[in-house]
C-alpha cells in the first residue's frame, strides 16, 4: 500500500501544480460523499423482518411446541388485546440446541427457537409437550417445582415433557402462530407445598427471582398446577419481576397457539432458603440474598434497610395459637420487658403487604423452628433472629434458618430447648427413643418425624435460662 501511494503522489505531481491538486482534491472528495450519499439512497438493505407491531418472523433457530390439551386456556394478557394473524415458522430455522441443566433442587430445560405453547384436544394426557425441531430425536420430562428430591411434594406436580423431534418430518403438522412475542418465557409450578410461606419463599419466590432476575422484567411468566389466590397473594412480587400478566397453562384455549422466542422449564435452585455463591444471572453478575432482601424491600416499599441503636429495641416474639406454640408466652414477654425491649407477641398473618411492613419495624425476633420465622426475610440488615430449636430439630434448624439468616446479613442466636421444656415429656416417657434415640424415628421417614416434633411439639420455656439469650440480643444490637 506505501509503495502504491508514493507512485501515485509522484505521478500527481508531474502532471499537475500545487494550487491544481488542491482544487482537484476537494472535488474529489465532494464527489465520494456524492456517490455514498446515492448508494446508500438507492440500494438501502431491506427492513427487518419484525417490528414492534409486526411479528411475522423471528431471526430463531427451530421450532418448539408446547402442547396442552384442550381444557386448558390462557389467561389474557396486555398483548393479548392485539389480534395477530395466524403466522407461519419460517422453513429455513436452524438447529436448535436445547440445555437440560441439573441442579441439586431442580431440573430445567432452556431451548431458543420457534416456541409454541397450545392445546392437544385429541391427547390422552393432562401434561403439556415441547417439541424442539431438531436433527437429533432426544426427549427430557420435566416437573418444574425447585423440590425434586422431595417425592411428597412433587407428586401433584405437573409433568412436562419436551421431545426433539425432525424439522422435515414435523414442520408441516406445526400449527400457526395466533399470539406471538418477542420476550422469553418462564414455565413453572404452583403445586408442591406452595401456601407455606417457608416453601413459597423457597420453592418457588426465590429461585422465580434467580432466573428471571436477568431479564429486567421483560419476560412472561408461564404457569401450571395454577393457583389464583397465591398469585393475589404474591402480587407485589411478581410485578417486581415480571411486566406482564400470568399466563395460566391450566386454562389455555384450544385454538390458542402462543409463540415465543425463547422457553426456560422450571426454575433454578441448589441451596434450602438460600442462593449458593456459584449462582449468576444472565448479566453475570453475583445475586446473593442480600440482593434478594433488598429486592423484597423494594416491592413491599419497606422503610428500614438497616438497623439502627436504641436504648430500647423492638422484638417480636412469634406467637402461634396451633402447632410449635409458646406455652408460657405472657411469661417470657414479660421477662423481655424487663430487659428493656419493646415487645409484641403475635401471629403474624397472611396478608403480605401488612406483613412485611409489621415484620420490618422489629430489630429482633423470636420464633420457634418453623413457625413464622420465614418473615425475616422482611426484617431489616442486622437485626437478629432468635430461633428456638426444639427436640429434634437440630439439623434442618441450621439448614433452613440459621444460614439463610445469615446471607441474607442478620445476627444469629439460637436457643436448643432441654426435655424439661417439651410438652412431649407429657406425651412419651422418659427413656422413649423420641428422646434417647431420635435417629429411630427419622429412619421410619419423614412423615414420622414431622408428625412427633414438628406437628406435635410445643415449648414451655426456662424463662430464667432464656433470659441470657435475650440478653445476648442486647449486646448485639448495641454494638
Amino acid at each position: 500500500m506505501e509503495k502504491k501511494g508514493s507512485n501515485y503522489e509522484a505521478i500527481m505531481a508531474r502532471s499537475f501544480s500545487r494550487q491544481e491538486r488542491s482544487k482537484m482534491g476537494w472535488w474529489a472528495c465532494l464527489a465520494f460523499f456524492l456517490l455514498a450519499f446515492a448508494f446508500c439512497f438507492f440500494f438501502k438493505p431491506p427492513p427487518p423482518p419484525y417490528t414492534t407491531t409486526n411479528l411475522a418472523s423471528y431471526p430463531v433457530s427451530a421450532p418448539v411446541e408446547v402442547r396442552k390439551t384442550d381444557f386448558l386456556n390462557v389467561q389474557a394478557t396486555k398483548h393479548f388485546e392485539t389480534n395477530i394473524p395466524p403466522q407461519p415458522y419460517s422453513s429455513k430455522a436452524e438447529d436448535a440446541r436445547p440445555i437440560c441443566k441439573t441442579h441439586p433442587r431442580s431440573d430445567i430445560f432452556h431451548a431458543k427457537g420457534d416456541i409454541r405453547v397450545l392445546s392437544t384436544s385429541n391427547s390422552s394426557s393432562l401434561s403439556p409437550t415441547i417439541d424442539v425441531v431438531s436433527n437429533v430425536s432426544m426427549s427430557w420430562n420435566i416437573k418444574p417445582y425447585a423440590r425434586k428430591l422431595d417425592p411428597f411434594a412433587m407428586r401433584n406436580v405437573r409433568n412436562i415433557t419436551i421431545n426433539r423431534v425432525s424439522l422435515s418430518s414435523h414442520h408441516h403438522q406445526l400449527r400457526n402462530c395466533t399470539r406471538k412475542y418477542n420476550i422469553p418465557a418462564v414455565v413453572f409450578s404452583l403445586a408442591g407445598y406452595t401456601g407455606n410461606l417457608f416453601h413459597d419463599l423457597s420453592d418457588v419466590i426465590l429461585p422465580l427471582f434467580l432466573t428471571t432476575h436477568e431479564f429486567h422484567r421483560e419476560v412472561h411468566f408461564l404457569v401450571v398446577d395454577y393457583r389464583q389466590w397465591w398469585v393475589n397473594k404474591y402480587k407485589n412480587v411478581l410485578q417486581g419481576l415480571t411486566k406482564y400478566d400470568i399466563i395460566n397453562l391450566d386454562n389455555i384455549g384450544k385454538d390458542d397457539v402462543i409463540c415465543f422466542p425463547r422457553i426456560t422449564v422450571g426454575l433454578k435452585a441448589n441451596k434450602e432458603f438460600s442462593i449458593d455463591d456459584d449462582i449468576v444471572s444472565g448479566d453475570v453478575l453475583p445475586l446473593s440474598m442480600k440482593n434478594f432482601t433488598n429486592f423484597l424491600r423494594s416491592v413491599y416499599h419497606l422503610k428500614r434497610d438497616v438497623t439502627i441503636k436504641t436504648k430500647q429495641p423492638r422484638l417480636l416474639i412469634i406467637s402461634r395459637s396451633k402447632t410449635r406454640r409458646f406455652l408460657n408466652i405472657d411469661e417470657i414477654a414479660t421477662m423481655a420487658l424487663g430487659l428493656g425491649f419493646e415487645v409484641v407477641a403475635q401471629e403474624t398473618g397472611v396478608d403480605m403487604n401488612r406483613v412485611s411492613r409489621f415484620v420490618n419495624k422489629f430489630d429482633a425476633v423470636v420464633g420457634v423452628h418453623g413457625a413464622g420465622l420465614s418473615n425475616m426475610v422482611f426484617l431489616p440488615e442486622n437485626a437478629v433472629v432468635v430461633q428456638v430449636v426444639g427436640l429434634g430439630m437440630d439439623g434442618i434448624a441450621k439448614t433452613d434458618y440459621e444460614l439463610p439468616s445469615l446471607d441474607m446479613g442478620l445476627r444469629y442466636l439460637e436457643y436448643k430447648i432441654g426435655v424439661n421444656e417439651s410438652s412431649l415429656i407429657d406425651k412419651y416417657p422418659m427413656g422413649h427413643d423420641v428422646f434417647t434415640n431420635r435417629s429411630a424415628i427419622s429412619s421410619k421417614g419423614w412423615d414420622a418425624f414431622r408428625e412427633v416434633y414438628l406437628d406435635n411439639q410445643d415449648v414451655k420455656l426456662d424463662v430464667d435460662r432464656f433470659r441470657g439469650t435475650l440478653l445476648k440480643v442486647q449486646e448485639l444490637l448495641h454494638t
